[in-house]
């Protein structure tokens, strides 16, 4: 299987948080926004920027760069 766990971190907050499982396609739907669908067919869109992408690990790790206050 080709699909990977998307994570979020914040800068200055530690750790990350699962966004979606089983993620298949990530797509621009702005500037820096994202459209995440997964194998079965949920759909997201997350802002930020990708931080990391650990392919062999099935992780994608995307960085919010907007204030904390604000949420996914």
């Amino acid at each position: 299987m080709c699909e990977a766990n998307v994570y979020m971190t914040r800068p200055n907050v530690e750790g990350e948080t699962l966004i979606m499982e089983a993620v298949d396609k990530i797509l621009p739907e702005g500037p820096d926004s994202w459209r995440l669908t997964s194998i079965f067919g949920e759909q997201k869109i997350v802002s930020g920027h990708i931080k990391s992408m650990r392919l062999v690990e099935h992780r994608i790790i995307f960085e919010d760069d907007r204030r904390e206050n604000q949420d996914y």
